[in-house]
């Protein structure tokens, strides 16, 4: 049989990675090898005596060595770019906000494991994505794809049909969906439902009791914020009658201040003290013109923001809920990779937990006099 052969040619994938892992730590174990590449322990063995062979490394036992002298410097081109470096195509909505740090992510772990990332930026509008994916697939021939889909258009099932059909693995990044037959599309997201119960609960323990959440019309986060917020609140002994949810039109739009102002005026009527706005510029649009109003932050209204994308730029520094982009770029190109080199493994849906950062933006409520 050919994977018996300790001649064949080693995946370019697995290859960089043993390199740089041994250029890095001075040593490689076969189990923690085993673990982060997803093969058989038969595949790596043979891959390490077929290294041993070419000099590039020493086998011990349960592991690897560098040679003496060191990983061989004709080994340094292999570990920044593999011979027939294949390559991972990365379609998201935006290159200008939230996104960058996804890509950068996937490009630092697909670097890694020794894979080169093509990236294309759609939009928030584009109808149909199934054209610019079409020339990843064919144009640049790509070992696999990790696609951010507007799930809220008109061709958005169809989008998730092509996936299935492509002839290329993929993975969902920040998007949750189903295959044609019910079966669920493998996919990394943060837990932003967790993130609106992570808000609610720094600002109960703040002392805050009424509480208000304002988010994005149209960004597809914003309903599982309000998910998680809701949960939060029956969590926390909050009623209706002690919070408010709002939904804003972009920023771009002549009615973006007035909902702002709406939303204050909401605020002030039902004794608010805290909000969370979604995303970051909304949040810096509710500090300003309240600030404008005399309305002090915090000490009249508490203001955070969730993205963290800009939040700490900001005077006073917004109070955050951060999602973990940069580890849901690594998380999707590390499934992909075990995808490709395992097409018949379990369909994974990973879940990346956020974090909240306290910043100068929230505190506790002023007692009432």
């Amino acid at each position: 049989m050919s994977d018996q052969n300790p001649h064949a040619p080693l995946a370019p994938a697995r290859r960089a990675h043993v390199l740089t892992s041994l250029a890095r730590d001075g040593v490689v174990r076969v189990s923690q090898l085993i673990d982060e590449l997803g093969v058989a322990p038969v595949t790596l063995r043979r891959d390490l005596a077929q290294m041993e062979k070419e000099g590039l490394l020493v086998r011990v036992h349960g592991g690897a060595v560098p040679p003496e002298g060191g990983v061989p410097a004709a080994s340094a081109e292999t570990i920044a770019r593999p011979a027939h470096q294949e390559a991972i195509g990365v379609l998201v909505p935006s290159l200008g906000y939230y996104w960058p740090s996804v890509v950068r992510g996937a490009e630092e772990e697909a670097q890694r494991l020794g894979y080169r990332v093509v990236v294309r930026g759609a939009s928030y509008e584009l109808q149909d994505e199934r054209p610019v994916l079409d020339r990843l697939v064919h144009g640049e021939g790509v070992r696999g794809l990790i696609v951010a889909p507007n799930t809220d258009m008109p061709h958005a099932r169809e989008v998730v049909a092509w996936l299935a059909d492509c002839g290329v693995p993929s993975v969902l990044a920040e998007r949750d969906a189903t295959h044609p037959d019910g079966t669920p599309v493998e996919s990394v997201a943060s837990d932003h439902a967790f993130g609106g119960v992570l808000a609610a609960r720094h600002l109960a323990a703040l002392g805050h009791q009424r509480v208000g959440l304002v988010l994005s019309r149209h960004s597809p986060t914003s309903r599982k914020i309000a998910a998680g917020w809701t949960a939060a609140c029956e969590e926390l002994g909050l009623t209706p009658s002690q919070h408010f949810e709002s939904l804003i039109p972009d920023r771009s739009t002549p009615e973006f201040s007035s909902a702002v102002n709406a939303a204050l005026d909401t605020a002030i009527d039902k004794g608010i003290t805290a909000l969370l706005v979604h995303p970051d510029h909304e949040a810096m649009a509710f500090v300003d013109l309240a600030l404008g109003r005399g309305i002090s932050v915090p000490g009249d209204l508490s203001i955070m923001a969730y993205d963290d994308e800009v939040a700490q730029l900001f005077t006073p520094p917004l109070t955050a809920v951060s999602p973990p982009r940069r580890a849901v770029g690594a998380a999707a190109i590390d499934l992909l990779v075990r995808r490709i080199a395992d097409p018949d493994r379990p369909v994974h849906r990973v879940t990346i937990n956020p974090t909240l950062i306290a910043r100068e933006s929230t505190a506790a409520p002023r007692k009432a006099d």
